[in-house]
Parts: structure tokens; sequence; C-alpha cells
């Protein structure tokens, strides 16, 4: 397993085939300066290396999971069964999917006691957000860089809006 010592996020998914999903949550860690890792670690076919890699984490310097699943979805689940990190799960529109609710209700319906933030379907951007704003708690650079990006998303939007308001219809 390939690790970044510096790394506070750690991304996983159960397979290969949902890195274009999660590929939004590095993107998005990478413009907010957040150090991260990358790595595939199936539930069903790997037990073993997803619990050796939720009960290391904490130890090795990482402070949230986040953690892609599709079908069954059962590893956001199985991660935050096992760490004491908050993990969030992003459910994944997989081609074995029942159009991605399974996905959504496995993360969601989590027992009391084993909590999982789940955002919404295929939405890893909004995964990568949220992790950045748990740290950003406690990293002043990371929480301004959080300010900066929404003072952005907020600049487009009114950036549009007046374009629509300008526009003669």
């Amino acid at each position: 397993m390939s690790v970044n010592n510096k790394a506070q996020v750690g991304i996983i998914m159960g397979s290969k085939s949902d890195l274009p999903v999660m590929q939004d949550a590095i993107d998005v860690l990478k413009v907010l300066g957040v150090e991260f890792e990358v790595t595939i670690v199936s539930a069903h076919r790997t037990p073993q290396r997803m619990f050796d890699y939720a009960k290391n984490a904490a130890f090795r310097g990482l402070k949230v999971i986040i953690a892609g699943a599709g079908g069954a979805a059962h590893l956001p689940g199985m991660v935050a069964s096992i760490t004491h990190l908050p993990v969030i799960g992003v459910p994944v529109k997989s081609s074995n999917s029942i159009d991605g609710w399974d996905s959504v209700l496995s993360i969601l319906q989590m027992p009391n006691g084993i909590p999982v933030a789940t955002v919404a379907l295929n939405a890893a951007k909004n995964a990568g957000i949220l992790a950045a704003q748990i740290l950003g708690t406690h990293d002043e650079t990371i929480s301004k860089n959080i300010i900066d990006f929404k003072e952005e998303l907020a600049r487009k939007v009114i950036e549009t809006a007046v374009e629509v308001e300008d526009t003669q219809f």
C-alpha cells in the first residue's frame, strides 16, 4: 500500500471503477491544499486489507477517511466500525447498482454508534470539501482555503446572475 506520510485524508474505494467518481475528491483536496493518499480497499474481496487500513489509519496520521463504494457499499460502514476517525461515505452509482439507491441506503442506514457522514450519489467533491472543513477546525491555512473557495463559488453565482439579468429575453 502506497502511503503518503503527510496525508491527513485517506481516500479509499472498493475498486478502480470507482476512481472516476472519487477523482472529484482528489481534485478538490488539491485545490484546498490538503494532503491525501489514495488506494483501493475492497470490503468484500480484501477484508483483511480493509481491516488493516482502518485499524492503522490514525496511527499513520490520517484525520479523516473518505470511502467510496457502489452496489452493496459496505466499505464506509465497515471502516467506520473499525476506526475512531470520521468516515465520509460516497455512494457510487456502479454498473451493478439499482440506480445507485442500494449504495445510498447502505451507507445512510448505519446502526447507532457507527456513524458515517454520507454525501449525495457520486458527490465525491462534497466529501472532499467536508473532509477539509473538518480539518479546517484545527488548521488555519485549510480554513482560509475553504473560505476562499466558498467566496469564489459565490462570486461565480453573482457573475452568472448578472449575465442572466442583462440578457434580453
